[in-house]
């Protein structure tokens, strides 16, 4: 650069007023928005379709998605440690007409949340809703068992 000559200013990617938590938004890439893609338009469709052939109708997921939103592994990790799970837990209750008429009438809502850590995990069966809390990044440490998964349900069905 030349003598008296002014530097060119920097180029902002970001526009400077956002907070923190907005730049958080901008961290999320095209990986994780295809993968939340997938989960939502193949993924969950395809469990909630083989819940209705385990017991005879269709129980919808609530995913919190920015729990998962900068989260590659957790996202995909999410199908296998708590969909699958999940879906061997109600194959073990529902073997005969009590067990799936008892999960048809008591489970309403499956509620899915990512946490940071296995200290974190949680499982909650209240209200016709199962609420489960992994630390899906962790692969199986951070999963809820199809066992204690079965468990929790068995004893408010």
């Amino acid at each position: 650069m030349e003598e008296g000559e002014q530097a060119a200013a920097p180029i902002r990617c970001v526009p400077p007023n956002l907070t923190r938590v907005k730049l958080e938004e901008y961290a999320m890439g095209l990986a994780e928005r295809r993968k939340i893609k997938e989960i939502q338009d193949e993924v969950l469709p395809g469990r909630v379709k083989e819940i209705e052939e385990i017991c005879g109708k269709p129980i919808p997921y609530e995913v919190d998605w920015d729990s998962l939103a900068n989260d590659a592994a957790g996202l995909n990790f999410l199908d296998n440690l708590s969909c699958h799970r999940l879906n061997m837990a109600l194959r073990t209750i529902c073997i005969d007409d009590l067990g799936k008429e008892a999960v048809r009438e008591g489970l309403k809502l499956i509620r899915l949340k990512n946490v940071p850590d296995a200290a974190a995990r949680y499982i909650a069966f209240e209200g016709g809703v199962l609420e489960m809390h992994c630390a899906y990044a962790l692969g199986a440490s951070g999963m809820i068992s199809d066992g204690e998964i079965r468990e929790v349900l068995m004893a408010k069905l």
